[in-house]
């Protein structure tokens, strides 16, 4: 190698670190470094008010395996993220393609559709409180309707996690119906016009050449709805605050609260831990076996 190659490469590679040294710094100080501080801490005792953390190794850890309430929240956790996921998925399919149906007022209705995603979670939340109240919300109406009185969704816990899931379904199914809409669109429509002239009705073109060829789109709605709905906390501190009991807390809520409500910030950390590596598999689960699904030809 000539002495100006070798140069011309130094100078490459400089320029090369100076243009990502801004984003690589970030990266390090707000992600991975809270990240490994946290698992460290979930080996300490730590209340806020001590100086230092006290060192305990596994305790955190046992405490968290030991507690039948912890089991309970991991429940809860994987019903919420697991109806939201597959719900908004099913739902925003079929919305996107009656809307890619080109039906009356196609316009209004996605924008209408779209609309719950822009809203903060703590409106939402306000709202489907309103909508819930067993006295003078929709709940009621709708409920009556059938001869049935409207229970109380917030504030059993019987139905307090199906409160939050329900509202969080609703906010998140207009973001996946516009992606799935836009996604259709694009769709070469030769595909669907060799189909029909085989004789394929409106539901067989749907079932074999919409969503082979969605499956890109599908598959990364399933990732990040995974890990949306995985740390979803606005919702659940303004609907239920995770009770009654722990009957609608999920992992989110139950890190914050045994950080700033019990101040045990071991057992926070530890939870944050098992949260942390829950996505990770689930994530690495996804991109394994999932993406062997998916078509990326057009």
């Amino acid at each position: 190698m000539t002495p100006a190659r070798r140069k011309r490469i130094i100078r490459d590679a400089l320029l090369f670190f100076v243009l990502i040294a801004p984003n690589l710094t970030a990266i390090l100080v707000f992600s991975y470094y809270p990240a490994a501080y946290n698992i460290l801490l979930s080996f300490m005792d730590w209340d806020l008010v001590a100086p230092y953390p006290e060192w305990v190794a596994l305790e955190n850890y046992v405490g968290l395996f030991t507690d039948i309430e912890f089991w309970q929240i991991m429940m809860n956790t994987l019903i919420f993220t697991g109806v939201t996921v597959v719900g908004s998925l099913v739902g925003g399919i079929t919305l996107g393609t009656l809307l890619a149906s080109r039906v009356p007022l196609t316009g209004l209705v996605r924008t209408f559709s779209f609309t719950p995603h822009m809203i903060p979670g703590a409106a939402v939340g306000m709202l489907w409180l309103f909508m819930f109240d067993p006295n003078f919300g929709l709940s009621r109406w709708l409920f009556n309707l059938v001869g049935m009185d409207s229970p109380d969704w917030t504030t059993t816990s019987d139905w307090s996690i199906w409160a939050i899931t329900i509202a969080y379904l609703w906010q998140r199914l207009g973001f996946v119906t516009v992606i799935y809409y836009t996604a259709i669109l694009d769709l070469p429509q030769q595909v669907h016009e060799a189909a029909s002239l085989d004789g394929a009705n409106s539901f067989q073109r749907l079932w074999h050449v919409s969503l082979p060829l969605l499956s890109p789109i599908t598959f990364f709605l399933a990732i990040t709805g995974v890990l949306s709905a995985a740390q979803a906390f606005d919702l659940i501190s303004i609907m239920t605050g995770g009770g009654p009991g722990t009957s609608s807390s999920t992992l989110s809520w139950m890190i914050y609260d045994e950080a700033f409500q019990n101040f045990d910030i071991g057992r926070a950390s530890a939870a944050a831990t098992v949260l942390l590596i829950l996505l990770l598999a689930l994530t690495f689960l996804q991109l394994k076996f999932g993406e062997k699904k998916v078509n990326y030809a057009s």
